[in-house]
């Protein structure tokens, strides 16, 4: 899995905060914007970082 490890505007790091919400959010049971704000992530460009982030291991390496 990569993880998106520091968000590429601003430097700050998000990626303590990649797997709860990836969890949270990908249930469906919990609004995304509602999940960040619990985990304390404020600025708009961390935010869109782990929002937008996709997990490409599964795609490039179907073969495990």
């Amino acid at each position: 899995m990569m993880v998106p490890v520091r968000c590429f505007t601003c430097g700050n790091v998000v990626g303590e905060h990649w797997e709860e919400f990836d969890e949270r959010a990908n249930e469906g049971d919990e609004d995304p914007q509602q999940v960040l704000d619990e985990l304390g992530v404020d600025r708009y460009c961390c935010r869109r970082m782990l929002v937008s982030h996709t997990d490409l291991v599964d795609v490039v390496s179907p073969y495990q």
